[in-house]
């Protein structure tokens, strides 16, 4: 598993690379979306307002609330509603009823049509007004049943009855006039207690008293979620779930990218690292099949994960690093004659390379002389599945020439083990890398401008091979 840190210019890097995978897989989405609000019928949402008058406690607003959707309520709705195949039961999961502030009660109603929810919450409120009215209880109950105007003639009577007796009262300290006393005593404290009542059967006329606020809004849109809204979802979903999975694929990716790892897989020393200028398909599979083609119009055909080739020098200085490599494998094998150049199969950037070595070991100027020149070489390609590479004949080993990030550990040491069986040593790796080729230069330059002193220069900032 890789331990890179996933940054933004990792994400950024596969919007540029994978825009049209992104692309499909967002509109796929979208369908996806649009089928699923088919299996959801739109509906529509609206409120009616009651107003609860007096003084009432959060407690009670909240039962009150729970009162409005209950099932005595929507049962008395449905029946009202006359609709048939909706049942009450069917109703209640299309009705709800919240205490908001100023001792409202909010009934929603939610039906298939503008109208049918416009009506489905009129009629709730409507009910739910009446049955308030009902358990309140003020024309039913026998301990209830004096109105407001019977305890209030009983207070005056009450009152007379009062002023009578202190008017007959002896203020003396007798019989009569102390029993005169307490019977007014008895009056007055039923006095009170009429009064009491009397306030308590007026607060609770006031909140018997509830009041419908108009009729409910007739509903303008759907109500969430819309079928905008699937599709929005499904579209942002699977754009999400793509981009994880890439980002997911490249924490897994098992495929080694150091030089140290490379060299350990194979059991052999690196003799250097070779420039390959990037070219437009380079990477891209070979073949013209129609999933070829689909796979390069989606951009899947090349790594997403790799980092923009870096500006490199001129030719001069990349031929450089293919003289110092032969150089290198000639001071490592003296004796050494002919080599074989393996290739991993499908590795386009390393076969490129390693025909450029090729060319340059034939071209090598000192052939002649008594250093005996470069050993010749022979490219020939390996299939990292089923490695198999040609027995020795007059080789003396072997040179594997691939690019980083590319193979795994297991598929590299396939490759070693098959040089092994075919009677090849490993002599060496070479590690090849693209770059972004530097313009030509114009005959017109002077010497100053292309002197071999500057292209090695650079190469010795970019790291001698």
């Amino acid at each position: 598993m890789s331990d890179d840190t996933i940054r933004l210019v990792t994400v950024g890097r596969i919007f540029r690379r994978r825009w049209r995978l992104l692309a499909i897989v967002a509109v796929l989405g979208a369908l996806v979306g649009y089928g699923t609000s088919l299996l959801f019928p739109p509906s529509y949402t609206t409120s009616a307002s009651v107003l609860m008058p007096g003084q009432w406690e959060e407690r009670e607003l909240l039962t009150q609330g729970e009162i409005a959707s209950s099932s005595e309520v929507v049962d008395r709705a449905a029946t009202q509603l006359h609709w048939s195949g909706v049942s009450g039961t069917e109703l209640r999961d299309q009705v709800s009823a919240t205490a908001t502030d100023g001792n409202i009660i909010k009934i929603s109603g939610t039906a298939d049509s503008p109208g049918r929810a416009q009506r489905l919450s009129d009629e709730v409120a409507k009910q739910f007004v009446a049955f308030a009215v009902r358990i309140a209880g003020d024309d039913t109950a026998p301990e209830t049943s004096t109105g407001p105007e019977d305890l209030r003639k009983k207070v005056m009577q009450t009152n007379r009855r009062i002023t009578e007796l202190a008017n007959a009262a002896d203020p003396g300290q007798n019989v009569e006039s102390v029993a005169a006393r307490t019977e007014l005593e008895k009056l007055r404290t039923a006095l009170q207690g009429a009064m009491k009542k009397l306030d308590e059967t007026d607060l609770a006329t006031n909140k018997a008293n509830m009041v419908v606020m108009g009729p409910a809004a007739r509903p303008t849109g759907e109500a969430p979620p819309t079928r905008t809204q699937f599709i929005v979802a499904g579209a942002l979903l699977f754009f999400l779930l793509a981009v994880v999975g890439h980002l997911t694929a490249a924490r897994m990716n098992r495929r080694l990218r150091t030089e140290p790892e490379i060299a350990a897989a194979l059991g052999s020393t690196l003799l250097g690292t070779v420039d390959v200028p990037d070219e437009r398909g380079a990477h891209r599979t070979q073949g013209g099949g129609r999933q070829t083609w689909l796979r390069r119009f989606l951009g899947v055909d090349t790594r997403w994960d790799t980092p923009a080739p870096q500006a490199s020098g001129d030719e001069a200085s990349r031929q450089t690093r293919y003289r110092r490599v032969c150089v290198r494998l000639r001071n490592q094998l003296p004796a050494a004659r002919r080599l074989l150049v393996v290739v991993p199969d499908g590795d386009e950037v390393a076969r490129r390379a390693a025909g450029q070595l090729v060319a340059e070991a034939e071209n090598d100027p000192s052939a002649s002389s008594s250093s005996k020149g470069y050993p010749m070489l022979r490219m020939t390609e390996v299939s990292v599945d089923r490695p198999m590479v040609p027995d020795r004949d007059t080789e003396s080993g072997a040179l594997v020439v691939l690019s980083a990030g590319s193979w795994t550990a297991g598929e590299l040491a396939g490759i070693a083990e098959a040089c092994t069986d075919a009677g090849h040593e490993v002599a060496g790796i070479v590690i090849a890398g693209t770059v972004r080729a530097r313009p030509t230069r114009t005959a017109g330059l002077g010497p100053r401008h292309a002197t071999p002193a500057m292209a090695v220069g650079d190469d010795a900032r970019r790291g001698s091979a």
